[in-house]
């Protein structure tokens, strides 16, 4: 019983997965949060160019004949 023992502290096999799932997890956190602030900042940028077009299609002159 006290081999197992020896055996199973020394044994890093399962060691090597758990960092790899943990760094693996770790990089598709980050990805989610980055796709997230990108797609919110595309969104507020798209929705101001929007409206800075509409203000200036507004304000423009109408066509007067010669």
């Amino acid at each position: 019983m006290m081999n197992f023992i020896k055996n199973f502290r020394k044994d890093e096999d399962g060691a090597v997965t758990v960092d790899w799932v943990v760094l693996t997890a770790a990089i598709v956190g980050l990805a989610v949060v980055a796709f997230n602030t990108i797609g919110d900042n595309t969104t507020a940028l798209t929705d101001q160019i929007a409206g800075d077009i509409a203000s200036v299609t507004d304000e423009a002159p109408a066509d007067t004949p010669d």
